[in-house]
């Protein structure tokens, strides 16, 4: 773990070196990732089963790729009660924000006598790739498929792989509260190429969201295109700005709750309190102890974890705009204050009561988040990633006399004669 200070006169260096790292890259499994995709297009579900038995360890034959209606009710069956009622009160959370997100439809009149207006509707078919590799995760399965449910996307189409034959239980009933029974036992390269260009027993979808390892975000780089994705997911990543009011325990299980995601994931935390930084930092190795997922938490905190030291939690602000992180926890007397003059974070968590893993299940913002900086231009999975918009323009002859010698002029101006054309024949101006 490395230590900051801004008022050391080598930290605008060590910072931009901080900001520079590269905790993951997918262009070394670029080719690898394109040989996988090639093979998919040119065998369709031959390729998925033998692709199967190579990663996962699972032989299976082109019928069994989608998982049965009685596999799914025999999972459900399996998960307790307790977590039953968890799932459905994360889900009913979810709904009801992403609810609240649904656009109306606009329709205007103009002075010139045109009716202006946008349509919104709902993506055809959307692919969901739930991770399956180090930890499987249901609450992905809700955050990725409650939207589209909400926006009305009439066919979800879902792939989990399923390592040694394994599936989660958990994952399976996830998908049955969030709507979705048309699910594939197969991931990685080899799950996005299937659900972007199809194979025999796969449908292709129109876009694909959800997050994966290195191979999985390559090869949604790669389609891109042929269908929507919702972004080049990084690994996890989290800024804490806390005081030392805060219990140094409390922070430390927080930068760990990101760093036992995997060994690439980053935690960093901003303080104005050098004994506070000193006590955060023996929590954590205090926690590493105990914790079940201490090596990659280890690992990750070893490699790409920091505690920046500021001179006041305005400086943190301004630092924290700039790591542009997908968590951001404001552990502060005054978050709301702070909050406002931030700009850049996927999803933020004001008060030292709101640790950002309540937003990872159950408060009902989306847990899929811009990584790696880039927060600065996109945002969190919403509503919006599962409608389209249309815009559409009627007008009569007397609106088109209006406004049309305009456009005739800005046509023949571009050289482009038919455009011109197509106008002022309507305006007997030929």
């Amino acid at each position: 773990m490395r230590r900051l200070d801004t008022r050391d006169a080598g930290f605008e260096a060590a910072f931009t070196a901080l900001l520079a790292e590269a905790r993951e890259t997918t262009t070394e499994v670029a080719p690898a990732v394109a040989a996988i995709i090639a093979e998919v297009r040119q065998h369709g579900d031959a390729a998925l089963c033998a692709l199967t038995e190579k990663f996962d360890r699972t032989h299976i034959t082109p019928t069994q790729l989608r998982i049965t209606v009685a596999e799914i009710d025999a999972a459900v069956a399996a998960v307790p009660a307790d977590l039953h009622a968890a799932l459905d009160l994360a889900a009913t959370r979810i709904e009801a924000f992403h609810r609240m997100q649904l656009p109306r439809d606009l329709e205007m009149e103009d002075e010139a006598g045109l009716t202006l207006g946008m349509r919104w509707a709902p993506l055809e078919a959307v692919g969901i790739y739930v991770p399956g590799g180090k930890a499987a995760y249901p609450s992905s399965v809700l955050m990725n498929a409650l939207p589209a449910r909400v926006a009305k996307v009439p066919r979800i189409a879902m792939c989990v792989p399923a390592p040694d034959g394994v599936l989660n239980p958990l994952v399976l009933a996830a998908a049955r509260r969030a709507g979705v029974d048309e699910i594939y036992r197969v991931g990685g390269a080899q799950a996005v190429a299937a659900l972007a260009y199809g194979t025999e027993r796969i449908a292709r979808v129109d876009r694909i969201i959800g997050p994966g390892n290195a191979y999985v975000a390559e090869a949604k780089r790669q389609v891109f295109g042929a269908v929507g994705i919702d972004a080049i997911a990084g690994p996890s990543e989290v800024v804490i700005i806390a005081d030392a009011a805060n219990d140094p325990r409390h922070v430390a299980i927080d930068l760990l709750a990101q760093a036992e995601h995997d060994e690439a994931a980053q935690a960093i935390l901003l303080t104005d309190s050098v004994d506070f930084a000193d006590a955060v930092a023996a929590a954590v190795q205090a926690e590493l102890r105990t914790l079940p997922r201490a090596a990659i938490a280890g690992e990750s905190w070893r490699r790409h974890g920091a505690i920046i030291l500021v001179r006041d939690p305005d400086e943190a602000g301004a630092l924290a705009d700039r790591l542009a992180p997908e968590h951001l926890q404001l552990m502060v007397a005054d978050p709301a204050r702070l909050f406002s003059r931030i700009r850049h974070a996927g999803a933020a968590f004001l008060g030292r009561h709101c640790p950002e893993a309540l937003g990872d299940y159950v408060a009902g913002p989306n847990h899929v988040l811009p990584t790696a900086r880039s927060a600065r231009f996109s945002s969190g999975l919403s509503v919006f990633d599962f409608l389209k918009r249309t815009t559409w323009v009627s007008a009569d002859a007397a609106a088109l006399g209006r406004v049309g010698p305009a456009a005739i002029a800005l046509a023949e101006a571009e050289g482009l004669t038919a455009h011109a054309r197509s106008i002022a024949l309507r305006l007997d101006r030929s």
